[in-house]
């Protein structure tokens, strides 16, 4: 999904406005905003004994909707995808001027305004932001090819039995 340089550029840049988006479309979907980091957090104790009601769409309910909410949703899981993929690159970087300057590209400083922040040229800044995609491209194609490797593992295994 997400091999090309381009690809990755435009989804930096698309940044601010997918997180806007998503809160716009969780309100609209579910009547509240879900917090981030409540994507995949585990519970203990009480709170996982407990009985809750998801926070997704039942079975029932994802047929009742109309098209234009099937459509909203499919948009707020594919924002969410990509918000995770950014964030989750946040402070993995092996030097701390390359950390900073991502973070203020996620928060939507331009070029001149970063490099007067690290008191470097807007080049520097040009140059560091090619090599956060670089890193990103080649950790996703690297993880792409992982799973495909376990898939055919799997698969592997699983005739054997």
């Amino acid at each position: 999904m997400f091999k090309s340089r381009n690809s990755i550029a435009s989804i930096i840049t698309d940044y601010q406005m997918m997180k806007t988006e998503i809160e716009r479309l969780e309100r609209i979907l579910y009547g509240y905003k879900i917090p981030m980091y409540d994507w995949g957090v585990a519970q203990y104790g009480l709170d996982a004994a407990m009985p809750k009601g998801s926070s997704g769409k039942s079975e029932a309910e994802l047929k009742k909707m109309d098209i234009r909410e099937r459509k909203q949703l499919e948009r707020l899981t594919y924002m969410r995808y990509c918000v995770h993929i950014l964030e989750s690159f946040t402070n993995s970087f092996a030097d701390l001027r390359t950390n900073i300057v991502y973070d203020h590209i996620l928060d939507g400083w331009t070029y001149r305004q970063i490099a007067g922040e690290l008191g470097v040229g807007v080049t520097y800044v040009k140059e560091r932001k090619h090599q956060i995609i670089e890193i990103i491209v080649s950790a996703r194609n690297a993880q792409n090819a992982q799973k495909a490797q376990d898939d055919q593992y799997l698969l592997k295994e699983k005739s054997a039995v």
